[in-house]
């Protein structure tokens, strides 16, 4: 096990721009995981990092120390060692647990759109906390694949990582994605989720195969991506709130869906609130 105590060490400053600058990821096809939920949910899919790095202080850690027995079981084991004072500097989190995963990221492939009874799409989604909790609830509900747009958030981030507790190993990400195109292209419905939506979610039929699509927190969807869209629907609120955080609003309709295809329903009742 290599262990390194300088700042200046070439292996410590490839991980340092690693973990800070998307161009340096998308351009080695790398990408660090902190902490062991996020190592044991990789590792869950039978895939092996690059490299594990761990702090001094976490070699001691139980948990940390059973990740390590297992990575050197494998063929391909790499495992480097940072003073803690060098691990701080990495790790994304205040009190780190003292594990880092660096894993090749999977490169994304050309799809055919009409593949997919069931899919999300995600236009200028720029805050990663947002990201990763959409895509955590979208793999929760059976999606396999999320098209972002070129203005979304980095979706391999330490922070979208972090809200997306594992679900990325679960998803085919699609970054930079022509979002118009492929909803054009697309024979099912494409339901845009606005809170001016002129249908309800609970009274739109989504047992067929659907795309989801959800905008910006701030501005919402584009123009063009409104107009594209098959339906444009919006989940109903008491009192005097006006929207929910994107991510709240992916969850309901995202689960709306799977309710209805669970459930069979061939009736929708109107939702009012008093």
């Amino acid at each position: 096990m290599r262990h390194i105590t300088s700042r200046e060490h070439p292996l410590f400053k490839k991980l340092v721009k690693l973990q800070h600058s998307a161009r340096q990821r998308r351009k080695e096809g790398l990408a660090l995981l902190d902490g062991v939920h996020l190592l044991q949910a990789y590792l869950a899919t039978e895939r092996t990092p690059e490299m594990l790095v761990i702090s001094e202080s976490g070699r001691e850690h139980p948990e940390i120390r059973q990740l390590l027995a297992y990575c050197q079981g494998q063929s391909r084991h790499n495992c480097l060692m940072l003073s803690d004072g060098l691990f701080s500097q990495i790790s994304p989190v205040k009190t780190p647990v003292g594990v880092m995963a660096l894993i090749r990221l999977t490169q994304s492939v050309p799809v055919e759109i009409n593949d997919f009874d069931f899919c999300v799409m995600l236009e200028a989604i720029q805050d990663p906390g947002n990201l990763g909790s959409i895509l955590r609830s979208a793999a929760a509900a059976g999606v396999s694949d999320v098209f972002l747009s070129a203005d979304c958030a980095d979706s391999w981030s330490s922070k979208t990582l972090r809200a997306g507790m594992g679900a990325h190993f679960s998803l085919r990400i699609h970054e930079h994605s022509d979002l118009l195109n492929l909803a054009r292209r697309y024979s099912g419905q494409v339901v845009a989720a606005t809170p001016t939506g002129t249908h309800s979610i609970f009274q739109t039929d989504l047992r067929g195969p659907t795309i989801f699509i959800f905008g910006s927190e701030g501005s919402g969807l584009s123009k063009p991506v409104l107009a594209i869209a098959s339906r444009q629907a919006t989940i109903p609120m008491a009192g005097q709130s006006e929207s929910l955080n994107v991510a709240a609003a992916a969850a309901i309709c995202l689960f709306e869906k799977v309710r209805q295809h669970e459930f069979g329903c061939s009736q929708f009742t109107t939702v009012s609130f008093k």
